[in-house]
Formats: structure tokens, sequence, C-alpha cells
């Protein structure tokens, strides 16, 4: 089942209560926090206040994507804000099995995060320590980027060895994850798709509007593979 994630940090920030409500009676299955430092991205982002103040206004799980250095050193910060998965890069820290190990002790999802061009490989020891995979289709830091065209090759190619090894984690993608495309990725194996300025939150439509285009492109692209 293909998860759609709205991707906070595209949200209209002066009206981020009303846009979380709106989306919540839509029926998303996960809210998306982009969290940047500065540091490990040109950019700075959503941090815990945010999250925590949104917190008491849906169910709906948190996802916190820690674009930070040291990303080890906010676990329980951003636990105890209400995040219920977290995704840390394996770049941006130095024991990566531990940190992940500490987001599951702490009853959260661990996902690890992948820059375009950091290699599958990464994953080969960490394999029973990891809920989700988020694979950057851009690189990190900005709204509104181009996908990466090798990024494909990549979701497959990670799809394959999850099968491979009969694991249940699932891969999230993040960057340009626009209507044209979300069917390919989806072909590839993706199940959770962050959604931001190419197909959700739309200046020539409502958040309401933008969401039944989303359930309707992924009814329709299940019903196409049902056929085969």
């Amino acid at each position: 089942m293909v998860k759609i994630g709205p991707s906070i940090m595209c949200a209209n920030m002066g009206e981020l209560k009303d846009n979380i409500l709106r989306l919540d009676r839509k029926d998303v299955d996960f809210f998306h926090f982009d969290v940047m430092d500065g540091r490990f991205v040109p950019n700075f982002t959503l941090g815990p206040d945010i999250m925590k103040s949104l917190r008491p206004l849906t169910k709906v799980p948190f996802d916190a994507h820690l674009m930070i250095e040291e990303p080890e050193n906010y676990i329980d910060v951003f636990s105890e804000a209400g995040a219920d998965m977290i995704s840390v890069h394996a770049e941006a820290t130095t024991h990566l099995q531990r940190t992940l190990q500490s987001i599951r002790d702490r009853g959260m999802k661990a996902g690890i995060a992948l820059n375009p061009a950091t290699p599958l490989t990464v994953l080969d020891y960490i394999w029973d320590t990891i809920d989700y995979v988020l694979l950057m289709t851009v690189n990190p830091g900005f709204a509104g980027q181009k996908f990466i065209p090798l990024a494909m090759d990549k979701i497959g190619e990670l799809h394959q060895m999850i099968n491979g090894k009969n694991l249940s984690i699932e891969i999230q993608v993040d960057g340009n994850i626009s209507y044209e495309t979300i069917p390919k990725v989806m072909d590839r194996g993706a199940e959770m798709l962050v959604c931001g300025t190419s197909s959700l939150f739309k200046k020539d439509k409502t958040l309401e509007q933008a969401m039944d285009e989303l359930n309707l492109l992924l009814s329709n692209r299940k019903e196409k593979l049902n056929l085969y």
C-alpha cells in the first residue's frame, strides 16, 4: 500500500495549523518534517518546537527527517516533541548502527536516509536495525529541485535487495515527487511518497483538490497493475 506524506516545509507557514487540520481530514498517512541545521545542508527549517506545537492536532504519525550533523544528539528531543518515526542520514553520523538502535529503543521507527550519490552498500550491516529507507531523489536542502534520473535505478535496486532478503522494510522517496514521477517510483517499489510543491502544495489548487488528484492517481495506478 502506497502512503502519502505531506512535506511540512512546503506548507503555508502562516497557516500551518489550518494546513495540518485540512490534510488530516483528507486521511494522509504521515506528516514529514524536514529538519535542517544549516550545516549538513545549506538551509534552516523545522525544529522540535514546531513539531511539538502541532502534535495535539492530529493522531497521524509524525516523520522527522533529520538533515543535521550528529543527529544522535537530538533523538530524545524529537521523541519528546512527538515524532513517531525518525530518519537519519548515513553521511551525518559516525556510529550509524548505534544511532538507529537508539531510535528504536525509544519506541519509534528507525529510518536511514541516503543522499543521491550515497551507495546502497551502506545498508549491508544495518538491515536488522531499520524500518524504512529514505532515498533522496534530489540533493537535500531546498524544495522545487529537479528529479535526479539515476535515482530511479536506485529505487529498483533497493526494492530487489529488500525482497531478496525477505525483509519488511519500506522505501520512502523525497524530492520532486510529482504526478509524472509518482507512477515511475511506484513501479520500482517506492511505498512512502513525500509530497511537496510538485504534487500537493500547489499554487493553483487547494489542498483538498491536490489530495483528491493524488488519491485518484494512486487508485488508477493500482487498477492498472491489477490488470497484469
